[in-house]
């Protein structure tokens, strides 16, 4: 029997990272991955797949709504090639996850390819493809086992017409409506691809706004942003029941004051959130407890009860998020070490790649005052960015919340072009703890949209936006 320093169960961003940070420390290492590519949801149907749909959707619809304003023109009528577009989404996805088994070979990780359960707290069956079980020993484990698509008690996913991000990832056909249940991120992304490529969308959310859990502020923008671009809410609707009839879904749903409404579409996208997936694992047999909402039960070490038995990403409690994932695989790998790292999960970022995209880190002002904490705000727009006129990206702003007698900076939310990497300049800032006029007196490149950020810290300090 082989015996290894740590196992990873699941190759995620979360799982591959871990393997890699324990191989760089010196640990002989295995990951176990019972999908035939590395990578996770994130890699095959998540993160990545979703990103190039929309980067592919958003070109088309350039080229069919900008180009002749930028003086590009093309002869002929612009076309979707659905089937080309997902091919060249499978490629991205293709390369990347290869990337993965590089580094796992580059790291001297040995791979297994079958579904990991616990035999007891230290052995690990493999069941693999072709029916035989292998069985490791391992000092440490790391459950990386990530989330799935949730739904509702009442819906049944024929994963044909009513469908999760997953089967939404690979239509054959651009739908005539397609009718999304959950305002979230991953039901306003994939509504906007398929909103470009020319789907009537309509979004059906049980609470009064979209993307509820980031600030309000953000929430309003995006929604006026989409309605321009002719997506159609309906919020504070409750989904009570979903239907198929041949290749139409019915969906009915109370509104808030208890009217029935009823939706016709060709396509259904349940996008209520994922759930922590743990089936399988067999944790019961090492003794692992789990929380009642199906999470790994952890202490602040990410360490199960069971002591060499840790858990990170999704299947923990916190956002699913890949980079939180990362930066937990990481930290395990580090404790395990002797190390002494630590995360600070007010400051990992939450992000809607939509167009404009939207970013947000540390508090929102709802969260504030429920805290009754005195703060400042500091706001930008960036349609007074001579950035945003060049490129015709004129939604959206940068909020800047400050503590308003030290001026330390609490929170900052932006939605506009390129949101997604601005934040991380204001993850640094608040990192070292970071005043609003310490921003403001920092030099940022002209003509970029990272001035809204310098801006909108001005606005904050003593309201002297320059600009505005």
């Amino acid at each position: 029997m082989t015996q290894y320093d740590v196992a990873i169960i699941g190759s995620g961003p979360g799982g591959y990272v871990a393997a890699i940070r324990c191989a760089q420390l010196g640990m002989k290492t295995a990951i176990i991955e019972k999908y035939s590519t590395l990578g996770g949801t994130c890699l095959n149907v998540g993160c990545i797949p979703s990103k190039a749909l929309l980067d592919s959707s958003h070109h088309y619809e350039d080229a069919v709504k900008h180009f002749e304003t930028h003086g590009i023109e093309i002869p002929g009528e612009i076309k979707v090639n659905l089937e080309k577009m997902i091919s060249r989404k499978q490629a991205v996805v293709d390369q990347t996850c290869d990337g993965v088994k590089f580094l796992m070979d580059k790291n001297k990780i040995t791979v297994f390819e079958g579904l990991g359960s616990f035999k007891d707290a230290t052995h690990i069956n493999i069941d693999k493809t072709d029916g035989e079980t292998e069985t490791i020993e391992a000092k440490n484990v790391i459950i990386a086992t990530g989330s799935k698509p949730s739904t509702l008690p009442f819906i049944k996913l024929d994963k044909k017409r009513v469908i999760t991000s997953t089967e939404a990832l690979k239509l054959k056909e651009i739908p005539k409506h397609m009718i999304i249940i959950g305002g979230g991120v991953i039901g306003l992304e994939l509504g906007q691809v398929y909103k470009r490529l020319g789907a009537e969308v309509t979004v059906v959310e049980f609470m009064d706004r979209i993307i509820p859990g980031m600030d309000a502020g953000l929430s309003k923008e995006l929604t006026k942003v989409l309605k321009k671009q002719k997506v159609k809410f309906l919020l504070s609707h409750k989904v009570k029941s979903v239907e198929t009839n041949g290749n139409e879904v019915i969906i009915k749903a109370d509104d808030k004051k208890g009217a029935e409404v009823e939706l016709k579409g060709d396509y259904c996208l349940v996008a209520v959130g994922r759930r922590p997936y743990t089936d399988g694992l067999n944790l019961e047999a090492a003794g692992v407890k789990m929380e009642k909402n199906g999470t790994v039960a952890v202490n602040d070490h990410l360490q199960t009860n069971v002591s060499n038995i840790y858990a990170i990403g999704d299947v923990v409690r916190g956002a699913m998020l890949a980079h939180k994932a990362e930066e937990e695989g990481s930290m395990v790998a580090e404790i395990l070490a002797g190390q002494k790292p630590h995360i600070d999960y007010n400051l990992i970022p939450g992000v809607v790649y939509t167009w404009p995209e939207v970013a947000a880190v540390g508090k929102t002002e709802e969260q504030l005052k429920e805290a009754g904490v005195d703060y400042k705000i500091g706001q930008f727009p960036m349609r007074a960015l001579g950035r945003s006129r060049a490129s015709m990206d004129l939604d959206g702003f940068v909020k800047i919340l400050a503590d308003k007698e030290t001026d330390e900076v609490l929170g900052v939310h932006m939605i506009g072009a390129r949101a997604a990497d601005l934040i991380a300049e204001a993850v640094t800032a608040m990192e070292f703890r970071a005043s609003a006029e310490d921003i403001a007196r920092m030099s940022h490149a002209h003509p970029t949209y990272a001035e809204a950020v310098k801006e909108a810290a001005l606005a904050a300090t003593e309201d002297r936006a320059l600009h505005i």
